[in-house]
Order: C-alpha cells, then sequence, then structure tokens
C-alpha cells in the first residue's frame, strides 16, 4: 500500500465522500523516480545499534549510516470480555475502515467507545449516514485531554442535537455476542446497550519495541532532543512515537499525535542528517471536522488556570482562548479560521492582552499581540 494521508479514515473516506487515490501523499511514480524503495507490507524486527544493522519481518536485513524510526502506534484495545468479537472496530489504517464499510450496510447500531478526536469524528460520520450511533466517554466530558469545558460542552451539545447518545463518565463492563459477534455493550453500572458495531477509539500505544529492544531510553514513548535523535547512535525518530520536550507545555516531556508534529520533527531529522543545525521549536496544532464544524486548535492548553470565551458558542463561532497566569498559552477555533491564523501570534509571543479586549469578538486578535516573549523561549 503506497503512503497515504490517514486523517480522511474518520471522515471524508468513511463517510464515502473521497476514493483512496485521494488520500496518496504522492503520486506512484514519486518514489521510483526519486529512488526510494518502498518496502511494502513488512515490519522492522529489530535493530543493531552497533552494527547499525535493521531486520525486517521476511528477514531481510538493512544497513544503515541513519535509520528514522516513524512507526507510529497501535490503537489501544479493550481489556474486557468481548474485545475480540467481530464486528468490535478500531480505525488506524486504510485496512480498518475498509473492514467497517464493507458490512456497514447492515449495521443500524453503532456504539463508539472513547470521546476523543476519533471517535467524535466516526461518530458524527456515522451519524451523517443515517446510522443510529452512541457515544461512551469514561471521563466526565469528551475531548477532556485536549480541550476546555466549553468545548467540551458545546461537542456534546452539537452531537445530541443531531440524535446521537452521549455518555460521559462511563465504564464499559464487557461487550456481550450473539454467535461470535458483537450485540451489546454493557457498562459498568449494568446497561445494557444493543450494538451492531463497535468502533474503539481509546488513544494509541506507541511502536517503539525494536528501538526499546535495543536500549533506546523511554518515556511513554522513545524519547528524542532537540534534533530528534534517539539515545542509540545513528537512529532518529519522529511523530506519535517519540516524546520531547516542548517548550508549549511549560518545557515538559510529552508525546504529540498530529499530522503537524510528524511533518515538523521529519524537517528537523532530515536537516541535521544533512548537516543543519536545525532544531525542532514548531508551534502545534491540530484540527478535527465534525459535521460542518471546523475545530482548529494552536498550542497546549494542558495547565491552563483561565480561559476567555470570544464570540458566542450558541452561533456555532466562536473560540476559547487559554492564559497561565496571563499568557495565552492556546486556542480552539470553532468555524472561526481569522482567530486561529491571528491567535498564532498571541500564543508563540506569550503574550498578556488585556483580558476584555480579549473576549470581545469585535477585536481582532492580531491587534492584541505583544512582543514579549516567554523566558524559556527566548533562552532557548
Amino acid at each position: 500500500m503506497l503512503p497515504y494521508e490517514r486523517p480522511p479514515l474518520t471522515k471524508d473516506y468513511l463517510g464515502g465522500e473521497k476514493v483512496f487515490e485521494r488520500m496518496l501523499i504522492c503520486p506512484p511514480g514519486f518514489w521510483e523516480d526519486r529512488r526510494i524503495t518502498l518496502l511494502l507490507g513488512r515490519r522492522a524486527e529489530a535493530v543493531d545499534p552497533v552494527g547499525r544493522v535493521l531486520t525486517v519481518s521476511d528477514g531481510t536485513k538493512i544497513s544503515y549510516d541513519s535509520l528514522i524510526w516513524a512507526a507510529g502506534g497501535e490503537p489501544r484495545r479493550l481489556g474486557c470480555d468481548g474485545a475480540s468479537l467481530a464486528g468490535v472496530h478500531s480505525i488506524r489504517r486504510l485496512a480498518d475502515t475498509d473492514r467497517i464499510l464493507d458490512g456497514l450496510v447492515d449495521v443500524r447500531r453503532v456504539v463508539v467507545i472513547g470521546g476523543g478526536y476519533v471517535g467524535l469524528e466516526a461518530a458524527a460520520t456515522l451519524r451523517k449516514r443515517g446510522k443510529d450511533v452512541a457515544v461512551l466517554e469514561a471521563c466526565d466530558r469528551v475531548l477532556a485531554r485536549v480541550a476546555g469545558e466549553p468545548v467540551s460542552c458545546f461537542f456534546e451539545k452539537e452531537h445530541r442535537d443531531r440524535g446521537t447518545i452521549v455518555r460521559t463518565g462511563c465504564s464499559v463492563h464487557r461487550l456481550l455476542g450473539k454467535d461470535g459477534r458483537i450485540s451489546a455493550v454493557q457498562l459498568e453500572n449494568g446497561e445494557v446497550l444493543a450494538a451492531d458495531l463497535v468502533l474503539v477509539g481509546i488513544g494509541i500505544s506507541p511502536s517503539v519495541e525494536p528501538l526499546a529492544g535495543a536500549g533506546a531510553e523511554m518515556r511513554n514513548g522513545v524519547l528524542v532532543d532537540e534534533y530528534c535523535r534517539t539515545s542509540l547512535p545513528g537512529i532518529y525518530a519522529i511523530g506519535d512515537c517519540a516524546v520531547h520536550r516542548n517548550r508549549f507545555a511549560g518545557g515538559e516531556i510529552i508525546r504529540l499525535e498530529s499530522v503537524q508534529n510528524a511533518n515538523d520533527q521529519a524537517n528537523v531529522a532530515v536537516a541535521h542528517i544533512l548537516g543543519q543545525a536545525r532544531t525542532y521549536a514548531a508551534t502545534p496544532w491540530f484540527w478535527s471536522n465534525q459535521f460542518d464544524l471546523k475545530l482548529q486548535t494552536v498550542g497546549l492548553s494542558v495547565g491552563h488556570d483561565d480561559h476567555v470565551v470570544r464570540g458566542r458558542p450558541e452561533d456555532r463561532s466562536f473560540s476559547v482562548v487559554y492564559l497561565q497566569e496571563g499568557r495565552v498559552i492556546a486556542l480552539d477555533c470553532i468555524n472561526a479560521a481569522r482567530d486561529f491564523v491571528q491567535g498564532r501570534k498571541l500564543v508563540e509571543a506569550g503574550s498578556r492582552p488585556d483580558r476584555a479586549a480579549l473576549a470581545d469578538a469585535g477585536v481582532e486578535l492580531k491587534k492584541l499581540a505583544s512582543t514579549d516573549v516567554l523566558e524559556d523561549q527566548a533562552t532557548g
């Protein structure tokens, strides 16, 4: 399978609005023209960091001077009874979505376990396809790991208004089946929800086992420095499997699961291999499409101690600005692209705008940007 974009798997492709060919990262001839060999359908099984040899699942051994580990992660699976029943799915690869689509015509009732980006995007898409959908989230609100309460409340209401059942603060006890296929989901409180299909979206586990086996330093993923180097000589790691110290997270070591992060880290790793001292300092940003809503996020809201809402959620176009000790650290923008673009400068500068002006949607954010820079940014 040629390299392709994954975000459409829960949106356009699942919805039947985009064909696979439009998801290809590059045309088929691109790789051969640039003398890039693609070993498709095989996995990296082991790394010898001393001999600088990679062993592939078919036994092939590949020597390297530099190795970039971009293996991503695997969907976390439920640990309860019934998790292996037919009709229980996750979405990470094209084949995952294809399996869902193959039997979707016979599906009426869908239970989505997990109220993060993947779960809500898939729930919105399946609801648009006319399925009865229920979303189950263990936290007390959806999007709890990535957004503030106003955003969570807004999306919960949007999904409910379209007929989706949204349950928060609930845990799955077991999955029930009939003739080896999913038939229902039983909650810890004993409630049973009928299901023809279950979609599990509870995060990923980074795919780093060969690097861990080779002795690379780990922290919920493989640890990399500012050049995306692991602790193993000649080996870099990028994307969902790599953890790094991020200045937008107050210097904490984190793992970012986003296309933007993978692309930016790839550029840094390649630059270092080519002898260019370029460090990773990208501003985090994310997006999610649900129904006719576009959520765009810039910065990291983790650790905020205040927030300001710009605009009216009932108008379905507004932004939430997150503050920490008065400084802007992140924005969630719903159908508010201008705030997303202009708010980036506030995040990067660590600006301290007037709170009343910040809350006034009639005041453009670019007029509130200041030139003061976070101390840790100034010191690198």
